[in-house]
């Protein structure tokens, strides 16, 4: 029993020479832990999943000194010519700051749907 506690206490004390059966053991028992323990133990590392903003707008720059917001047009309400702007203003300031809105096109898909507004800005 002695020398089972013996070759235990090698083990762990790490004693055997490089090159060695034993060390070999304790290396390839090292590596498969490292390589097969995710699949048994959670250790609550994967990033965390984020659904993409509802109001998603794409930003790139005019050529003249200003830049064209892409808002997506299910955040803006729908109505006059009025009521869009506002609904454009109130998604773009809150990350472009306080801006003048030149001017807005809708942008449509192939089949004819509103999908997004392309939005001149220049920043006051």
């Amino acid at each position: 029993m002695s020398r089972i506690w013996r070759t235990i206490r090698s083990f762990i004390l790490w004693e055997y020479a490089r090159g060695s059966w034993q060390y070999d053991v304790m290396v390839t028992l090292i590596v498969l832990f490292v390589f097969l323990s995710p699949f048994w133990i959670n250790f609550n590392d994967k990033p965390v999943e984020r659904a993409p903003h509802p109001s998603e707008v794409t930003v790139r720059p005019d050529g003249q000194g200003g830049f064209v917001y892409r808002v997506d047009a299910s955040a803006v309400p729908e109505g006059d010519e009025e009521a869009v702007e506002a609904g454009l203003r109130r998604v773009i300031e809150p990350m472009a700051g306080e801006v003048n809105i030149v001017k807005h096109a809708p942008v449509k898909d192939a089949a004819g749907k509103l999908t997004a507004y392309d939005v001149w800005v220049q920043r006051q």
